[in-house]
């Protein structure tokens, strides 16, 4: 924790200037794990009334009905109910009841979009962080920065902004319609109640498109400047990757350390092997068939130059027979991994060399005459890499 602290102190004291790249994926999931994510209460604002015109206009006619219906019982009185307070205490709270059931959906409604609205940018968040004690943000000091920052004051003026054209919007509205609004009182109220939802749905329109106007500008903009405040300089950059691939001079020890492995297993092979096959010079293939365990010869081992002399020293301090044929060393180390068998294309050439091994363990063990080496052992065309048609 006190090396990110840390992190993050130097990346504030970059300037903005040299932040030339962009977030990368790493730093924008620390930052969401920090609790800072791009918001835009215009959009949340945006939401939450047009949720609200789509309730009214959703429940409109059952909700007029029964505000008209609770408004004329409330305004009925008979002589018991005058004469008698308490009566008049409990219809109150009855007709306080109903109202709130008539506008129970509309509410439901509202409540729900206050909940989803604010996560329409930057989505659900949950950061154990955020509820983490920090005393940065006690000091009073660093509190009335933030206040009197230019980030702050951008906020105010766009909130102003918004909260003038709303004004503007519906000042505008109201004063061309003030004869409709004046003749409403003239109205019964099955009329009047009609003709105010339509003027209130009008109004809530109205305000729902300034406020599409003003989230449509905010949103892009806080995606924006949140992706600014999150820039990286070349350096950070760097470290970044650094951290995340590791330290190149470590990763290189860690390879060197792996090829070392391998190729002391691979060694510990050849003792093992058939035979090797070499090119004499350069080339060294160590062979091993195991006919219960493979199909064809595997290669044990292989390598070139000091590899190879390698190979061939193990090979004569165990007994293991040594068989020069070019072609054919040039293309098992060209075709074959280690670990892996033979290709078809090699069984010709492959047979011939296992024949004169068995038949030396044959001669080996008092059977017979020594064999003769066989020569010119030939591989079929394009697997020779010596070759000119394997080359192109």
């Amino acid at each position: 924790m006190a090396r990110a602290h840390a992190a993050n102190m130097a990346d504030s004291d970059q300037s903005d200037q040299e932040r030339t790249l962009e977030p990368s994926a790493r730093r924008l999931a620390e930052a969401r794990r920090e609790g800072q994510v791009p918001r835009s209460r215009h959009l949340a604002h945006l939401l939450l009334l047009g949720c609200g015109a789509f309730a009214l206009f959703l429940f409109a006619d059952p909700l007029l009905d029964d505000l008209r219906a609770l408004l004329a019982r409330g305004l009925t009185f008979d002589a018991t109910t005058v004469r008698d307070p308490g009566r008049m205490g409990a219809r109150l709270g009855e007709l306080v009841g109903n109202a709130l059931l008539a506008v129970a959906p509309v509410l439901l409604l509202l409540l729900a979009a206050s909940c989803v609205a604010p996560l329409a940018v930057g989505g659900w968040l949950f950061s154990p962080h955020l509820a983490a004690p920090r005393f940065d943000r006690m000091n009073p000091m660093q509190g009335f920065g933030r206040m009197f920052s230019v980030q702050a004051a951008a906020e105010v003026g766009k909130v102003l902004l918004v909260a003038v054209l709303l004004g503007a919007v519906g000042f505008g509205y109201i004063s061309t319609h003030v004869e409709d609004f004046a003749a409403l009182v003239q109205m019964n109220l099955s009329a009047g109640m009609v003709n105010f939802g339509r003027h209130a749905g009008v109004a809530f329109l109205l305000l729902v498109g300034t406020l599409a106007a003003a989230a449509a500008i905010d949103v892009p903009l806080q995606i924006f400047s949140y992706r600014k405040q999150l820039r990286m300089t070349p350096d950070q950059a760097k470290r970044e990757q650094k951290e995340s691939d590791g330290d190149p001079l470590i990763k290189a020890r860690i390879r060197s350390a792996q090829r070392a492995m391998a190729r002391k297993r691979m060694m510990a092979a050849v003792p093992k092997a058939d035979v090797i096959v070499t090119n004499p010079n350069h080339f060294a293939i160590a062979l091993k068939y195991m006919e219960e365990r493979h199909g064809a010869p595997v290669v044990v081992a292989k390598g070139t130059d000091a590899v190879a002399e390698k190979i061939k020293e193990l090979a004569r301090e165990n007994g293991v027979p040594l068989l020069e044929a070019p072609p054919l060393a040039r293309a098992l180390y060209k075709h074959v991994e280690i670990g892996a068998e033979i290709p078809s294309t090699l069984y010709a050439a492959v047979a011939q060399v296992l024949a004169y091994v068995f038949q030396l363990q044959r001669f080996a063990r008092g059977g017979g005459t020594r064999p003769v080496e066989p020569h010119e052992i030939e591989v079929p065309p394009g697997m020779d890499p010596l070759e000119p048609r394997a080359k192109a």
